[in-house]
């Protein structure tokens, strides 16, 4: 410290720092003179030294020195208001508040911007410039070409000042800046716009373009683009104080119109341009006015990035000898008169100088206003200092009343005597320091914490985005589709479980090398059917709102890699409901069908999981009336109807052969013949096998299903058993033999046969309880077994095998297989269009003759699944009218529908809780054909569905020829 004074001032300085961190003090302005003329010069060091400190200590703090010989007198030789407002071009850039580096720490946080000065500058710069312009011409002066200069000329300086910080083009910066800001959106574009389909990204794109191209060639009185959106732009509207002194009226102005805001502009800067050719104070007090919100914005605390709570000190002005002439004291007089006027806050600190002799004109008060604290005078400076300001700050309200004020009444002058403004005693003091200690604001809500907190919102944007991927099988960004879900499927592949209502194809995700047509000749494929049948759907809602139902299909569409499934299954039944929609929808029926696709995963092993999915979306959707399907016999079947049923949906199952669903769940309706009844049937083929009085073997051989959930071969067996020893057979074993699955997916059958085929106990008949999957193995052994071999096998089975395609199993000469299957389309096919709706609808089938006798046909799934449409159709449909689901299931023990590919479905008499009647079954021999070695597969009996006759014995003689 060069003067003591200045220890004394840093250390109210200081004080007022400590307030600034918790609130908003009443921030004076220091005007320091000396009571002599000969220590002026001593006074003015005073700014020095508190200036040097507070560099030190972090503030932002700017000088101005108008007597200062390095820098230019601008407005020389005009009023001391316009020279005053000259002087506030030396501080409106940010490099000014930041010091001489070196001398301090760097301050914190960000540079300020003052846009609102700069634009106040702009407009002087304009002024001057279009007033030049105007006193070259010759002639009477034009207000309206004058306002069109005034226009051109800020156009021409991009609405910035003539002169940046006196180094900077003001036109790089501006093409800086609008290119900054133009590669930021371009980059948030490139970004998004890959997310999007093609067609929408180009549209996008494209209008983005087309909007930059309104932007620049639209906006009037040449402005720049954008800008309506400026921060300074809409103080420049919005602010009262200009209202006073233009005499207008609050121009409209608004975010979304950017035309009515341009116009709006431009008469402004109109109506401010005359009120600065005017003179006066305005035009300073304009200057100052778009200072102070500068800073009070810079310090605003509940901003987007809580810049108040970051800058925790003052900004601090040093105005070095202020006198009349320079326009010093004019700039200390107009900040105090914004302030007073605006009756607002700002967060400026000044510290002036003012030389003896011109302390008079700082302030010429009317009355003389004196608060009394009580006590005695203080003797040294800095009790006097603090009993000053209690005393400005007690008197502030009351000299602010226009009878009683003075002309500055935020200053606070500080008169310093000789003994104030000598050498300090000791070289070294330590000086008043606030607390540096950071905010909470600056620890928490700055850069490196955005950085980090950005990084963690990307890893779990990412992290969630992989975890949707995992568990749903259609995503988005950060969307999925919920209606279906990933589970583990066979090895390490995962299957898609669930209902497809968007973009879910369960075709795509089946192995490569099946999903085209399937084995056997069946023409079309699962992604085939899906996509024709999402194409008629788009159909059903863009045309047929309000007039449709919905089906929806749940059935084993997923296969493993190990062959040990196959979509077969669920292939023909698909086809079944595509073909049910498009007969409907195509025969123009006032009702429309809309069919929806579900997976229950490889051998509807997750059907519960798919029932569930179900009936989460038929509670967002009124249309579903109920579902086809469900066709294998699970242990998780039951859960499956309870499921549904307690959604209120009807299940109409064409291939679920199971006894005990319609016993136990009133909404089950099944087209299929009972496992129990099938067997009795087959029962009329046994009873011709045995040979009254010599004794004959036989056994049951099955699946081992522990684990594995699955009903049907259970049930095949029970019944299967059963019936042989109502014939007159011995088992032996009198227990069902299982085998067991290999790792790799087939059938350990050669063990098993080996067991049973010994001399002399080779069985006459085997019931085969298994799946169709192992016929083949089953085959193999028996003709490869030497014992077995020799002896004449009957193989018996239930409708499984009815999907087999026998000319690919290699039948030895001593078996012959003996099957039921769940429908007799050969008796059925003279009455139904079904035959030639397969024709004309379903894919593959152009150009061939389709009739019952088509090998793709021959197991009935794909009719029974139409069939069970049909039905489920006709109930809500009925009186072509719309019904609920409620109401299709009432409707449903109404149905009698005719004409069908498997005959008559009719539920009238089906009782609930109970087994209905009249289903359809056909018995089948197949054998290698003594002559030609060929398979030959013979139709022995059936019936129709709906059919009133029982099969008998003689109807169904097993000595039959083609």
């Amino acid at each position: 410290m060069s003067v003591r004074a200045s220890v004394d001032i840093q250390q109210r300085v200081e004080e007022l720092v400590r307030d600034f961190r918790g609130g908003d003090p009443l921030l004076p302005m220091f005007v320091l003179h000396a009571e002599q003329p000969e220590d002026d010069v001593r006074a003015d060091r005073i700014l020095d030294d508190v200036h040097r400190i507070q560099l030190a200590h972090g503030a932002r703090c700017a000088v101005l020195n108008p007597h200062d010989p390095q820098i230019p007198a601008e407005g020389a030789g005009e009023d001391d208001r316009v020279r005053a407002a000259a002087l506030l071009r030396r501080i409106d850039s940010g490099r000014e508040w930041e010091g001489t580096p070196g001398l301090g720490p760097t301050t914190a946080y960000r540079r300020y911007r003052f846009r609102r000065l700069r634009l106040v500058h702009a407009l002087a710069d304009a002024v001057r410039a279009a007033d030049a312009e105007e006193a070259t011409r010759d002639g009477v002066s034009d207000p309206v070409q004058r306002r069109r200069d005034l226009l051109d000329q800020l156009a021409a300086q991009h609405w910035r000042p003539r002169r940046v910080n006196r180094r900077d083009s003001v036109a790089d910066r501006s093409r800086q800046a609008g290119a900054g800001m133009l590669a930021a959106v371009l980059a948030v574009l490139a970004a998004v716009l890959p997310l999007f389909e093609a067609p929408i990204a180009l549209t996008v794109a494209c209008g983005f373009l087309f909007l930059l191209a309104v932007l620049y060639l639209v906006p009037p009185g040449r402005t720049p683009m954008l800008l309506w959106l400026r921060r300074e732009s809409r103080w420049f509207l919005t602010t009262t104080f200009l209202l006073p002194v233009t005499g207008q009226q609050a121009y409209e102005a608004g975010l979304l119109h950017p035309l009515r805001s341009w116009r709006a502009i431009t008469h402004r800067a109109g109506d401010v341009a005359d009120s600065l050719r005017a003179g006066g104070d305005a035009q300073l007090q304009l200057h100052v006015l778009a200072l102070l919100e500068d800073l009070r914005d810079a310090h605003r605390r509940w901003s987007w990035d809580l810049r108040g709570f970051k800058r925790l000190r003052p900004p601090v002005l040093f105005l070095h000898r202020a006198d009349a002439g320079d326009g010093g004291i004019a700039l200390l007089q107009a900040i105090s008169d914004v302030r007073t006027v605006r009756s607002e806050l700002d967060p400026l600190l000044v510290v002036a100088s003012v030389a003896a002799r011109d302390v008079p004109a700082l302030d010429r008060p009317r009355t003389t206003i004196r608060v009394t604290t009580g006590r005695t005078a203080p003797l040294n400076l800095s009790e006097r200092v603090a009993h000053l300001h209690e005393e400005w700050e007690g008197a502030l309200r009351a000299r602010q009343s226009p009878s009683r004020s003075g002309t500055v009444p935020w200053a606070l002058p500080i008169a310093l005597t000789a003994t104030d403004l000598e050498r300090p005693a000791q070289p070294v003091r330590w000086c008043e320091h606030a607390s540096a200690r950071p905010s909470p604001a600056r620890v928490v809500w700055s850069a490196g914490v955005l950085v980090v907190g950005l990084a963690l919102v990307a890893g779990l944007l990412v992290a969630r985005q992989l975890h949707l991927d995992a568990t749903y099988c259609s995503t988005g960004p950060l969307t999925a589709d919920r209606d279906s879900v990933l589970l583990p499927g066979a090895g390490e592949e995962k299957q898609c479980i669930g209902i497809s209502t968007g973009a879910v194809s369960f075709g795509a995700r089946l192995p490569k090398d099946r999903r085209g047509p399937v084995a056997g000749g069946v023409p079309w494929s699962v992604p085939q059917l899906e996509k024709q049948i999402a194409e008629r759907n788009r159909k059903v809602l863009a045309n047929s709102r309000g007039h449709y139902v919905t089906i929806v299909y749940a059935g084993p569409l997923s296969a493993d890699a190990t062959g040990s499934s196959s979509p077969v299954k669920g292939t023909e039944e698909l086809a079944g409901l595509a073909l049910a929609q498009a007969a409907v929808n195509e025969d123009n029926a006032p009702v429309k069908l809309r069919v929806l696709v579900a997976n229950g995963g490889v051998d509807m092993d997750e059907q519960v999981r798919m029932a569930r999915l179900i009936a989460a979306y038929a509670a967002r959707d009124d249309t579903v009336v109920g579902v086809v399907g469900a066709g294998r016999d699970m242990k998780t079947s039951g859960k499956v109807a309870e499921i549904l049923g307690g959604a209120g949906l009807p299940v109409v199952s064409g291939t679920n052969s199971a006894t005990y669903l319609p016993k136990e769940y009133a909404n089950w309706f099944s087209l299929a013949a009972p496992d129990e009844w099938q067997a009795q049937q087959l029962g009329l083929l046994v009873k011709q096998l045995r040979t009254e009085g010599k004794p004959q073997r036989a056994l049951v051989l099955s699946r081992e299903t522990k684990g594995t959930g699955d009903m049907y071969t259970g049930e095949q067996e029970k019944y299967g058993g059963r019936m042989l020893q109502d014939r007159g057979f011995t088992l032996v074993p009198e227990k069902p033999i299982r085998y067991e699955l290999r790792d790799s997916g087939g059938a350990a059958l050669r063990d098993a046969v080996s067991g049973f085929c010994l001399p002399g106990e080779v069985p006459d008949v085997i019931y085969f309880a298994g799946r169709v999957e192992d016929l083949g193995n089953l085959l193999r052994a028996l003709s490869e077994d030497d014992d077995c071999h020799r002896h004449k096998i009957a193989l018996v089975m239930g409708d499984d095998v009815s999907k087999a395609h026998f000319e690919s199993e290699g039948i030895g000469r001593n078996v012959t297989i003996y099957h039921a299957t769940l429908a007799d389309l050969r008796d059925a096919a003279p009455g139904t269009e079904f035959y030639r709706d397969v024709a004309r609808y379903l894919p593959g089938t152009g150009g061939t003759q389709v009739g019952y006798n088509s090998p793709f046909l021959a197991s009935g799934q794909t009719a029974l699944s139409h069939d069970a449409t049909r039905a489920l159709y006709e109930a809500a449909s009925r009186r072509d009218r719309v019904h609920s689901r409620a109401a299709t299931w009432v409707n449903l023990r109404d149905v009698e529908l005719g004409a069908q590919a498997t005959g008559t479905v009719n539920f009238k008499d089906a009782p609930v809780y109970g087994v209905r009647t009249g289903h359809a079954i056909a018995l089948w021999r197949v054998r290698q054909d003594p002559g030609s070695g060929k398979t030959e597969s013979v139709m022995l009996c059936g019936r129709t569905s709906g059919a009133a006759k029982e099969l008998t014995v003689d109807a169904c003689r097993i000595d039959k020829k083609r």
